[in-house]
């Protein structure tokens, strides 16, 4: 058993927690917790950004932790789901918020295979996979 699992998770994709989360929940046992993370993605350049509302990283992480607060409390155990937002790069978010959490164990989701997608943009799990410092468990 673990004792601190994080669980990257997309909120309006349903496969990033449909078996990640209940696995999670099982590798944590009586006594583990498991970390949900939401990320507000990184709009990537200073000219798309320019076309946002003033304020708008700071709501959409507000609006985020809301949402992940409501799903913790729909899908967990009080007390063993807690729920962190992050803001940037995905791979790079889950793996500071591993460090950050202590998290002895990343679990998450992963897309099935799309050769255009992960030729322009990469894979995030494996991204995660190749630079992590603790175990991952990829679910399909």
């Amino acid at each position: 058993m673990f004792n601190k699992i994080l669980l990257p998770i997309d909120l309006e994709e349903e496969q990033s927690w449909a078996k990640a989360l209940p696995m999670a929940q099982r590798l944590a046992g009586e006594s583990g917790t498991v970390h949900l993370l939401g990320i507000v993605h990184d709009v990537g350049s200073a000219l798309v950004a320019g076309f946002l509302p003033e304020g708008y990283e700071r709501e959409a992480l507000s609006k985020m932790q809301r949402r992940l607060l409501e799903f913790a409390k729909d899908h967990g155990a009080e007390g063993r789901i807690e729920a962190h937002t992050g803001h940037g790069h995905v791979p790079e978010v889950i793996l500071r918020q591993a460090k950050k959490t202590g998290a002895e164990l990343i679990v998450m989701a992963s897309h099935s295979p799309d050769d255009l997608r992960t030729y322009l943009v990469g894979s995030h799990a494996d991204k995660v996979v190749h630079n992590a410092k603790i175990p991952v468990l990829v679910m399909r």
